[in-house]
């Protein structure tokens, strides 16, 4: 029997997705946050204990593509089953791990997490009807951010009363209401619609080892040195291995992600908005929780305790929230593009706002709250760019390689700050107030480059306006 689509039938299918999309906020949640408590604990230098952000990043970037491309497939909620219980595991393995090596294979395991929204998505787009398809799309794809600014002041008020272990045993206690809530309301498969194609495992192969090596460079360049053998042979060895990647996909007549599509010009603006907004926005981010826990003697820093500081994060939800709201309201009479070009403006100008004035608690949150609308209206309207471009057949490899590239632009981003942090220490090992403000300018800079580009392509884009008259009436006139 194939499974009923009309929303009458399954008034909680949207929710049920959504709730599944929560995970990738509650395990990221797991991650920046606690890397100095995690490196003491386990008595690992924090260099080192940042391998718990690397190697889920790693894991990540490997298999949101093959998971958006098996997402196009037949057995849609079995994947997202699947993907939820491996993710189950490795909150487990964490919660309980004797020793920092075992904490990372969990660690691991955990980053299929952010393969989960892609998911999510293609479930939306296939069973939704067509007038809430695009609502939920447009609301799936803000929840990671809606659900971070509730899941950092969750996590730091755990880890600070209970222990970190106790973070992870409360996400393994998520997921498995997730999965519970998925086997319940998610439509029973197979999808008849889906085609029945095998995967391209030699373009999983390539583009997983090519974004691999790209993102160990880009995680460990600072520490090794850009110019170090390693760091220029990880790159040298992602650039070979992507552009074969390239040539492979091309040729093949069912690819892991169709490149011809990423040509059409919603798609490539949306793409090139991910990773660009992606690298400088993470930017301003991890340098204002920086600020916040950073210790008054720096200067700069606003001493907040671990169980506050998660909170700095609550004004990016609140704002996330509303900006999705917003677009929903708009994207019947605004352009996509348009409310893309909104959210990078509001981006860019919570960059600056950083950038000129971070000594103070509220303006932190001010400028959070500022990068949320700005993130709440771009992550809204990517995936609606896509979804209208894009057969549903290439949807999941569509959306996932769209997040793929948020992944590597935020990598990108954490490199960047970290190496000018890095350049620019005082005595006591904290960075310098000069530094802060030099990651801020790069962050706010680079901001508004990806804005004036929109603005461009904006103005480009748009449909000539039509004349008041016809033109033969014109000519009779004259």
């Amino acid at each position: 029997m194939h499974p009923p689509t009309d929303a009458a039938t399954h008034p909680r299918l949207l929710p049920a997705l959504a709730y599944a999309a929560l995970t990738t906020a509650v395990v990221s949640s797991l991650g920046m946050l606690l890397v100095p408590t995690i490196s003491q604990d386990m008595h690992v230098e924090v260099s080192t204990g940042q391998w718990m952000l690397t190697v889920n990043l790693l894991v990540g970037a490997i298999a949101t593509p093959i998971m958006g491309r098996l997402s196009d497939g037949p057995h849609k909620k079995r994947l997202l089953l699947c993907s939820l219980a491996t993710i189950l595991a490795g909150s487990i393995i964490a919660a309980s791990a004797p020793n920092f090596t075992v904490f990372l294979i969990g660690r691991a395991l955990q980053g299929l997490t952010y393969g989960i929204v892609p998911v999510t998505i293609a479930l939306a787009r296939r069973y939704l009807p067509d007038s809430q398809a695009r609502v939920g799309i447009s609301s799936l794809s803000v929840t990671v951010t809606t659900g971070l600014g509730l899941g950092y002041p969750l996590t730091g008020i755990l880890a600070d009363l209970l222990g970190f272990r106790f973070a992870f045993w409360f996400a393994a206690l998520f997921l498995i209401t997730t999965i519970v809530v998925v086997w319940r309301v998610i439509p029973a498969g197979p999808d008849e619609r889906a085609p029945r194609c095998t995967l391209d495992v030699p373009g999983a192969l390539l583009v997983g080892t090519g974004l691999a090596s790209l993102l160990v460079g880009v995680s460990e360049g600072s520490r090794w040195g850009w110019t170090s053998p390693w760091t220029i042979g990880f790159f040298a060895a992602a650039a070979i291995l992507l552009t074969l990647w390239c040539v492979v996909e091309l040729r093949t007549p069912n690819p892991l992600i169709n490149l011809r599509v990423l040509r059409n010009g919603d798609v490539l603006v949306a793409n090139s908005t991910a990773i660009g907004l992606g690298a400088t926005m993470y930017i301003g981010l991890s340098i204002g929780s920086l600020i916040a826990q950073a210790p008054a003697s720096t200067g700069y820093g606003i001493a907040l305790p671990l169980f506050w500081a998660g909170f700095v994060m609550l004004p990016l939800s609140v704002a996330s929230f509303g900006a999705n709201r917003l677009v929903r309201a708009l994207s019947q009479r605004v352009r996509m593009r348009t409310l893309l070009l909104s959210g990078a403006g509001l981006v860019t100008a919570s960059s600056v706002l950083l950038w000129f004035a971070h000594d103070e608690l509220w303006e932190i949150l001010i400028g959070m709250f500022g990068f949320g609308m700005g993130m709440g209206m771009t992550y809204a309207a990517m995936p609606a760019l896509i979804a209208r471009s894009v057969a549903d057949t290439e949807l999941g490899s569509a959306v996932s390689f769209n997040q793929v590239l948020r992944t590597v632009g935020g990598s990108f981003g954490s490199a960047v700050a970290g190496a000018v942090l890095a350049a620019n220490l005082a005595p006591d090992l904290h960075p310098t107030e000069g530094g802060i403000r030099t990651a801020l300018a790069v962050g706010a800079v680079g901001c508004a480059v990806v804005f004036a580009a929109l603005l461009v392509n904006n103005v480009m884009s748009r449909p000539p306006a039509p004349t008041s008259e016809p033109a033969d009436a014109r000519v009779s006139r004259g």
